[in-house]
């Protein structure tokens, strides 16, 4: 299969050679259960009827299949408690209220074929007509389209689009994507803000969901960003290991701090792709995949990803909105990857959006200072 990508390379990035491939796009809370019916006349004695389920939900022992094997257990339960909030299922992991094999689970763990998970007593929301994609979005996922083969696909997400829903958000785009494609078995392999566009790639079978994982852990997948930083860089090229950690503030929103003592070991490589005047078009490329890594690390070089409201600069970001600057400057631009080991690797690009080519014709006429 041929993956679908511009004539011209994005900017600053430098694909590797690679067998082309053939693609082929297609367009294409809970809830309480209702109480019994009291007896009426007519209908059978209740000592003949089945006796109601009074005691509600119950535990529930599942064993870990070989298919599923090697999947985290955030990822398992997302998948298997339909209709239960993403907050509640990572609430209890924390307090424990999740097994595997009668032991504390954390949510990176990785289930192993054989193992035995306890489900706690859930009232699930009762499956009614699920909420479909609008035509539009359809659309725009479809014409997102960059690559596609029977394991895998990779979308240009756009800017704006969570990928998953949750926290106020009925529908992202592995949601919208299972709805157009109801008979597919559909998995995030990554993730990407939701103010970041770029490569999103998408397992359709759980052997490729693992093997790719596995290539995610032993850094075998390459994945460049294109990101405007609100500075100069003093060198070409600069490695920044800092770790991070991440803190809940108040209201449930997430923020990641530069944490040498407790922070997880990360580490991301900026390369100068060009200077305009005060600012600096780079290419990153990430050897882990922290959540904000990207752009925790910029602001700590001192040079924040351009419209970013979180770590950024408000004055800076409001000076940009002037040059049309209306989003975070980080696009996920390529990636790389093997879907299977007996096939070639696969390099996908992604075009830098003509909202942000046109910040940069900008700059370029005018410098920043």
């Amino acid at each position: 299969m041929t993956p679908k990508s511009s004539t011209k390379h994005p900017r600053g990035a430098r694909p590797r050679s690679a067998p082309s491939a053939q693609a082929k796009p297609r367009a294409s809370a809970l809830k309480p259960r209702s109480s019994p019916r009291p007896d009426t006349p007519g209908r059978t004695p209740p000592a003949l009827a089945p006796e109601p389920n009074h005691a509600g939900p119950r535990v529930e022992w599942v064993q870990v299949s070989a298919e599923t094997a090697g999947q985290r257990i955030d990822n398992f339960l997302l998948t298997r408690l339909k209709g239960v909030p993403r907050s509640l299922v990572y609430r209890l992991l924390r307090r424990g209220e999740v097994r595997v094999n009668k032991g504390r689970a954390r949510p990176s763990q990785r289930l192993a074929e054989g193992d035995q998970v306890r489900l706690p007593p859930l009232r699930r929301a009762e499956q009614g007509t699920p909420i479909a994609p609008s035509a539009r979005l359809q659309d725009r996922l479809a014409a997102a389209l960059l690559y596609e083969d029977d394991l895998v696909l990779v979308l240009n997400k756009p800017a704006g689009l969570a990928v998953h829903g949750g926290s106020g958000i009925n529908l992202g785009v592995i949601e919208s994507l299972r709805a157009m494609r109801p008979d597919a078995e559909l998995e995030l392999v990554h993730r990407l803000d939701r103010d970041t566009s770029g490569c999103l790639l998408i397992s359709k079978r759980r052997s490729a969901l693992r093997r790719l994982h596995s290539q995610l852990r032993e850094g075998e997948v390459d994945k460049r960003y294109l990101a405007l930083l609100c500075g100069a860089l003093p060198q070409a090229e600069i490695e920044v290991a800092a770790a991070l950690s991440t803190n809940r503030v108040r209201g449930g929103e997430r923020v990641v701090r530069v944490d040498p003592l407790n922070g997880k070991p990360s580490r991301t490589r900026f390369r100068v792709r060009q200077r305009l005047g005060a600012l600096t078009l780079v290419e990153a490329e990430l050897e882990t995949g922290r959540t904000h890594q990207i752009r925790v690390h910029a602001a700590h070089l001192g040079a924040a990803v351009a419209g970013d409201p979180k770590y950024g600069d408000p004055a800076t970001n409001a000076r940009l909105e002037t040059l049309g600057l209306k989003r975070l400057f980080l696009h996920a631009a390529a990636l790389s990857f093997r879907p299977k080991d007996d096939r070639p690797p696969v390099h996908v690009i992604a075009p830098l959006p003509d909202a942000l080519e046109a910040v940069l014709k900008r700059l370029e006429e005018t410098p920043w200072t």
